[in-house]
């Protein structure tokens, strides 16, 4: 009898976690799109643009790297500052620090300027946003909708209990979007370690800020994401009451930003050569052809088509390499599969060259498991491997030199990769079975032989200098090579990490994971 009632405890508890997860009903969602270039046209920006977009024709794209972080910071808060009509933002990751803070105010102020804001998050990570957002929300020019949310509010992992197939599939979209003139994509999502204003871990990172006819591209996304089976509004699923005041985020954001941190951070912004271009209107974009490449929303719900999927689009536009590949990318987990296509390459005369983080440096050991198992392969077949140091997370913003990923970080989160040194993706996608099958992701591929050559240049010249090169005795055992100013460092296991840290990733290396990675 006891029995019984225990297995009848399981049902009623299943059925009552399986009845929390139920999706609101999307009937009588606004439907809201971009604005078209005729209605922004009056705006600062596109009136700031016209000359140049004149100048280069309506098919061309101009784009400007956003190598270091507070750059990024500050052009995110320029957009936002300076927007007069709209402001579209998607996000993985928004965090409650001093950044993250800081660019919530923004919105607000900007939607107490008039301007329509819409602001899209992956719902994975908005447990402790969630008064922020409401707040938000309550302004009657600010919507905000949560992708592919969790029902079951707390602890969200009950969540996947019951609903694991959709809610292991995930928003990693980045996008900013000012005035459908302005855009900015790339690997960054919005915290204190992605715009350098910590001393706690900082991540090398890239984005590229956008204008012409590219941003146009990028607002149809967003709106596809917008209207999309997986965007739901905020009000849907968060209870109400759990809010802040409107009053109460601006007076924490004027709390944050008069603290000695945020006072130091925003003087070195003032010092910053892109605001001064930015308020000068003397940026120099580099015009040419750049096409988005972006998952059908649907992928969210695992109803995609294959020829929809990013992965699939980087196949038509770009073809097989004939000279060179050159990959960036924090998580790298090559499958199987991966390392014939690489071995494939590398047998034809490509030269296949690739950069990840090292042990010390990830961020998440799973990650790095799924890579080191493929590691020797890799190597075998040809690919020169690079990983990255985890370099001092002191901060230092005077008298920077600049690199092609930035002047500090002490774990890689960039996302880009160049082709023959003429075709060069930036984005988020990660070149991992997550990237490839679970979650959404974005991109820009650019036919820029001069941001080629940059990749190219950073692989012998900056790279060497921050990363150890992974190689291979004659008999088969992996070293690693650090370059030091004194000479060559060679290390026969995971270098700078714990004896724990590598048994768990060697461990974890094990588990039949990978397609989850």
């Amino acid at each position: 009898m006891t029995s019984k009632l225990i297995k009848l405890g399981f049902i009623a508890l299943s059925l009552l976690v399986t009845g929390c997860q139920s999706l609101p009903n999307l009937y009588g969602r606004t439907q809201t799109l971009a604005y078209s270039k005729e209605e922004v046209a009056d705006t600062y920006f596109a009136k700031a643009l016209t000359a140049l977009e004149q100048e280069h024709g309506t098919e061309k794209s101009g784009i400007y790297p956003l190598v270091e972080a507070d750059e990024a910071f500050a052009a995110r808060m320029l957009l936002a500052k300076y927007a007069q009509r709209s402001l579209d933002v998607q996000y993985y990751i928004w965090r409650q620090d001093m950044t993250g803070t800081m660019l919530f105010e923004a919105l607000h102020e900007a939607a107490e300027r008039g301007v329509r804001v819409r602001l899209l998050l992956d719902d994975n990570n908005t447990s402790a946003a969630e008064p922020i957002l409401l707040a938000l929300n309550s302004h009657e020019n600010i919507e905000v909708r949560l992708f592919n949310p969790f029902m079951v509010r707390a602890p969200r992992w009950w969540g996947f209990l019951t609903d694991f197939s959709r809610l292991n599939r995930r928003m990693h979209n980045k996008s900013f979007i000012a005035d459908n003139s302005f855009s900015i994509i790339g690997g960054r999502n919005i915290g204190d370690e992605y715009f350098g204003a910590t001393d706690d871990v900082l991540f090398a990172d890239l984005d590229i800020l956008s204008v012409g006819a590219a941003v146009q591209e990028v607002s149809t996304d967003f709106d596809k994401y917008w209207h999309s089976a997986s965007s739901y509004p905020l009000e849907r699923v968060v209870p109400n009451g759990r809010g802040i005041s409107l009053q109460e985020l601006r007076a924490r954001s004027q709390s944050i930003a008069g603290s000695p941190g945020a006072q130091q951070y925003v003087e070195s912004l003032r010092e910053s050569e892109l605001i001064r271009q930015l308020e000068q209107r003397s940026i120099d974009f580099e015009w040419l052809q750049v096409r988005m490449v972006s998952d059908d929303p649907r992928k969210g719900l695992g109803n995609a088509q294959k020829e929809s999927l990013l992965i699939q689009q980087f196949q038509d536009i770009i073809g097989d390499p004939d000279v060179d590949v050159e990959l960036i990318s924090p998580y790298f987990v090559p499958t199987e599969a991966g390392v014939e296509a690489f071995a494939w390459l590398v047998r034809k005369g490509v030269e296949v060259k690739v950069l990840t983080n090292s042990l010390a440096a990830t961020d998440v050991a799973a990650v790095h498991a799924g890579y080191a198992k493929r590691r020797k392969a890799l190597l075998k077949a040809g690919v020169v491997l690079y990983e990255m140091q985890r370099h001092p997370t002191q901060v230092k913003r005077m008298k920077r030199k600049k690199r092609f990923l930035g002047s500090s970080g002490s774990s890689l989160h960039a996302k880009t990769f160049s082709v023959d040194r003429k075709h060069v993706f930036v984005g988020s996608f990660n070149f991992d079975p997550r990237s490839a099958n679970l979650n959404t992701e974005l991109g820009f591929v650019i036919d820029s032989p001069r941001l080629a050559q940059r990749i190219n240049q950073a692989f012998y010249d900056e790279i060497p200098a921050h990363a150890y090169e992974v190689k291979l005795t004659e008999t088969g055992r992996i070293y690693w090579i650090e370059q030091r100013d004194a000479g060559v460092q060679t290390y026969t296991s995971e270098p700078n990490s714990s004896v724990w840290r590598r048994v768990s990733t060697r461990l974890l290396s094990w588990l039949p994971i990978e397609g989850l990675l």
